[in-house]
């Protein structure tokens, strides 16, 4: 009998197979052998999860769905709400107090945004360098979620400030945020920067998540953990960040570091679906990684319960796939099985999808659903040499010898050089008839 381990991770992208503590049985018998590590024809997972989880609100809503960090109550605070005296002050012709912006400041408190948004832009239209009224039409448009209109007129307004040696960090503080929100984050930096290090003040937390988001998505790796952690130091329950120390982690492949911040993560938003299945994945990793029995059999253990969260949330092709993954690993195979036909019910089902439920369905001994499912990942990945080496075991277990065959000739025209084909066509050959 063959006496054999299964074990399955992906790692950054990479899908790798890992068959070990297996005994030979009689030379016409089938022997497993250990496929060789290959790049994935289509990963499931990449070191950062798209879209990124960036929204204070909603962890899994894209970039472009996010609300400002601090609502905007009261962004003139520090100036004359009438637009009176700052509109003298930068060089605008002075205007009635029914023409101004008193009133569109007034739709503005009252979250009437389309409104002070649009009687805003019709004074900045008449008088052009009134910084207040830029100013009001920008916070308005990016309470409205329209960041690329909020960064212009929000440029604007901090130009004609500056001209007038009348610089507000409110105003700059929402540009930064514009910039973050439209994914202008080279912009946004400098003026984060600023945001995070005035002198005399604590800095908001909001804000130096968005400096962190911004160093991150710059590539400043350094830069961003040490503000993701100033971020956990203000809050240590901010998820997102965990998220992102748990990213950075995993690049430098601190595989223990990534599990301690995603756990964190999932503890404090368990709806976190990104971490969910970062956290599998990172789990499967340091399974497959291990050379402690022990400790690998408690990775798959804890990347079950990973998956378990994340089908929670999502029971798409890919969460099921990751979840049977993890539960192949920990030997759960009729589990497995019952989660991957689901995941293979859609139509956009991948190759790797069916290869795993035929690899589940092979290890609880069900040749004839494994041959059907290895099949279908021989037709959706040809290429995929791993297909055929489960494919020729199963029809070779299966006495099906002319097929075993011919699965293992192909593996082997796809690695020539891999010695295991050419001992299971050696072996097969005289059966095939």
């Amino acid at each position: 009998m063959i006496n054999r381990r299964f074990q399955l991770a992906f790692s950054l992208g990479v899908l790798i197979f890992l068959l070990a503590n297996f005994a030979s049985g009689q030379s016409s018998r089938p022997r497993r052998v250990k496929p060789s590590a290959k790049p994935a024809e289509e990963p499931l997972l990449r070191p950062e999860p798209k879209p990124s989880p960036t929204a204070r609100n909603n962890p899994n809503a894209p970039l472009i769905s996010v609300q400002p960090v601090k609502p905007i109550d009261n962004p003139l605070a520090n100036t004359n709400p009438t637009g009176d005296t700052a509109s003298t002050a930068t060089g605008a012709t002075a205007t009635n107090a029914s023409g101004g912006t008193s009133h569109a400041y007034q739709l503005l408190q009252q979250k009437q945004f389309a409104a002070a948004a649009k009687e805003a832009k019709e004074v900045a239209a008449n008088y052009p360098n009134d910084s207040e009224a830029w100013k009001i039409a920008g916070f308005a448009e990016l309470n409205l979620k329209q960041y690329t209109e909020a960064a212009a007129d929000l440029e604007k307004a901090i130009s004609l400030q500056r001209a007038a040696k009348q610089e507000d960090p409110n105003t700059v503080d929402a540009l930064a945020q514009a910039y973050v929100l439209s994914e202008k984050f080279e912009q946004a930096l400098p003026l984060l920067v600023t945001a995070t290090t005035r002198s005399g003040t604590k800095p908001d937390a909001g804000m130096l998540y968005f400096r962190a988001l911004s160093e991150y998505k710059m590539g400043k790796a350094a830069d961003a953990e040490r503000s993701f952690n100033s971020v956990i130091k203000i809050n240590p329950k901010d998820s997102l960040s965990l998220f992102y120390l748990g990213q950075l982690a995993l690049a430098r492949n601190d595989l223990d570091g990534a599990v301690a911040a995603l756990n964190r993560a999932t503890l404090n938003d368990p709806r976190m679906a990104s971490a969910w299945t970062l956290l599998t994945s990172v789990y499967l990793r340091r399974a497959a990684t291990s050379t402690d029995t022990a400790k690998s059999d408690a990775d798959y253990l804890n990347a079950v319960r990973a998956g378990e969260g994340l089908i929670k949330l999502r029971t798409d092709v890919e969460a099921l796939t990751l979840f049977g993954q993890a539960l192949i690993g920990s030997a759960q195979y009729a589990r497995a099985a019952a989660a991957l036909e689901r995941a293979v019910l859609g139509n956009d089902a991948k190759g790797v999808t069916f290869y795993l439920l035929g690899v589940a369905h092979s290890r609880a001994k069900n040749f004839p659903k494994a041959i059907a499912a290895l099949e279908s990942a021989a037709a959706k990945t040809p290429s995929d040499v791993n297909v055929y080496r489960e494919l020729g075991y199963a029809y070779e277990v299966s006495k099906q010898y002319a097929k075993a065959l011919a699965a293992y000739q192909k593996g082997s025209n796809l690695a020539p050089a891999d010695t295991d084909f050419k001992e299971s066509i050696e072996r097969v050959m005289p059966f095939a008839k």
